[in-house]
């Protein structure tokens, strides 16, 4: 059936699934398809626009609430150009309807970043400015469509954060959406980390928002929830927002980290479902940037593993990551 939730037992993936690894320079390599091969076969038949192969390896995976599945379909080129399509064809089934456009939706927030790029505001241009808002407006079409079909999920109010964002919605507008994503998961990181980006000053936010905000929610998880993530990216994004790239090389700052950590992604109470490399990464991140030596200890469990998120915001995120992983 389509749409089947993670059991515990399938919260790692089974060693029949797995991808082996692709070593690069540095002794690193980037994560592929969440080093699943089912994800892989996934991502494949999108690339190919083939709507029934994507069906037919969408079987394990429920997109209205696995993220990090739903993720690996949004940087596939041309998926806009065609899944729209797949959705008119299955009209009269609301579930397959509802993930064609909950994949369309989160594709076109893809998309339309794609065109705006990740310069400064003023250095956006004109044209592009027009691309993005065109493309979020159809994301949130489709996502609002994919919700209304599916009022379950929770991965169309996390995009539609985003979208909204992008579009410089009302916060009230804002602020509904989070609501509704947290009353269908209200430990969602994904939720969480969008509404951290939210906060930030380059969105309109107040220094200190996010950090708050991220503090108040880790403190209602229970001990080895993902949740400890939000903590880790709201100091990402703090040094992102400073002039002073030392900013989080401070004791009380290694400190609220390396407890982070300890209770969230090094507690044996964590669960390493699909893509939990992703949280382990986030972690490296706030830790090497933080100078804390914690950090040896996610570099060890991650074995070279580098994924995308947030190393983006370094300018060479393979050399920074691999700098780091040596240092500690």
């Amino acid at each position: 059936m389509l749409g089947k939730l993670f059991g515990r037992s399938a919260e790692r993936p089974a060693h029949s699934h797995a991808l082996p690894p692709r070593k690069q320079k540095h002794g690193t390599y980037a994560l592929r398809a969440l080093g699943d091969a089912r994800v892989l076969a996934l991502v494949e038949a999108a690339d190919t626009g083939d709507w029934s192969a994507v069906k037919a390896a969408l079987a394990p995976f429920d997109l209205g609430r696995e993220q990090a599945v739903l993720g690996q379909l949004t940087d596939v080129d041309g998926l806009e150009e065609w899944i729209v399509r797949a959705a008119e064809e299955d009209r009269d089934d609301k579930e397959l309807r509802a993930t064609a456009l909950l994949i369309s939706g989160a594709r076109h927030v893809a998309w339309g970043w794609e065109a705006r790029t990740s310069a400064r505001a003023v250095d956006v241009g004109r044209e592009q400015w027009q691309t993005f808002y065109e493309r979020l407006r159809i994301a949130e079409e489709h996502l609002l469509e994919a919700a209304e079909l599916r009022p379950d999920w929770v991965t169309p109010w996390r995009h539609l954060l985003t979208s909204g964002r992008g579009m410089s919605v009302d916060d009230s507008v804002q602020e509904t959406r989070l609501a509704a994503g947290l009353r269908r998961d209200p430990l969602n990181l994904d939720i969480h980390l969008e509404w951290v980006s939210h906060l930030q000053p380059r969105w309109g936010g107040e220094p200190g928002q996010a950090l708050e905000f991220a503090r108040k929610a880790f403190a209602a998880a229970p001990d080895g929830h993902r949740l400890g993530c939000v903590i880790a990216m709201a100091h990402i994004e703090e040094w992102v927002e400073s002039d002073d790239r030392e900013c989080l090389q401070q004791p009380r700052i290694r400190t609220e980290l390396r407890e982070a950590a300890e209770r969230s992604i090094l507690h044996h109470a964590y669960e390493r479902r699909l893509g939990w490399q992703g949280d382990y990464n986030i972690f490296a991140m706030a830790l090497s940037l933080a100078g804390s030596s914690t950090a040896s200890n996610v570099f060890r469990e991650l074995e070279g593993v580098i994924t995308r998120w947030p190393w983006t915001f370094m300018s060479d995120p393979e050399k920074a990551y691999a700098r780091f992983r040596k240092a500690f």
